[in-house]
């Protein structure tokens, strides 16, 4: 049997794509991240044994034991979907996974989902290329917590022109803040905070790179940063008079 590793999308149950809704349809076990909605879980038959694996911070080690649980159910037999927030393979740890699965001798089949990184941008109005103002874009986790942010670097991408987007970044906003600014990005540079973007919860703060430390917004919140920051390309026109 297979193991289909889902993306969720980010965070509006209306995001998902077909092909998620229509293996959920038939699951008979679904793992599922912490921030899933009910509404996705409402999807699968009523049946299905349905088990929270949700990491909160700094429980990263709990990775080994949810490719365990993966293993175990995918040589049961049954249908299983293990269900992720976002796209399983940006930043979701969806490789592993896979990997532990292969080497386990079940099968993997891999459902891309619409990435928060793109996604919540796009849902407060922010393309993250755009001809003229970014023809780049970058993602980087800013997760402090994860051993992988002492890998990145940050001075080097500070350097990068186009779009910056940081997802898990907000515990570490001051850190990269600091190292941005060194690396000789423009203290006035655009940035937009995306809290919970596509669902009813969206909130979105507009401020400038110097002033992102200040921004007290939780997670899940993206962080973009750039001159396309600065945009909201779906903001109603004002009417102006005429002759």
């Amino acid at each position: 049997m297979t193991v289909s590793l889902v993306g969720a999308g980010p965070g509006d149950p209306g995001l998902l794509t077909v092909r998620g809704a229509a293996l959920l349809a038939v699951a008979e076990v679904v793992v599922y991240d912490r921030l899933i909605g009910s509404e996705l879980l409402d999807l699968a038959p009523a049946g299905a044994t349905l088990i929270d694996v949700g990491k909160g911070p700094g429980q990263s080690g709990l990775q080994a034991d949810i490719n365990e649980l993966l293993v175990t159910h995918g040589r049961s037999g049954r249908r299983v979907v293990r269900l992720k927030g976002g796209d399983p393979f940006v930043f979701g740890r969806g490789g592993e996974e896979a990997e532990a699965l292969r080497q386990a001798g079940v099968e993997v089949e891999v459902v891309p989902g619409v990435t928060s990184a793109f996604a919540a941008p796009a849902a407060a109005g922010i393309p993250v290329t755009h001809r003229t103002v970014s023809t780049s874009v970058t993602v980087v986790t800013g997760h402090a917590g994860d051993p992988a942010v002492t890998g990145v670097d940050w001075e080097v991408i500070g350097r990068l022109d186009g779009t910056l987007v940081v997802l898990m970044g907000m515990g570490a906003r001051a850190t990269i803040t600091d190292r941005l600014l060194a690396a000789g990005r423009s203290p006035d540079t655009p940035v937009a905070v995306v809290h919970w973007g596509t669902t009813d919860r969206q909130r979105v703060v507009r401020t400038s790179l110097a002033e992102l430390p200040d921004v007290d917004l939780p997670a899940p919140s993206a962080i973009v940063i750039g001159a396309v920051a600065g945009l909201d390309v779906t903001a109603a026109v004002a009417a102006t008079g005429g002759a």
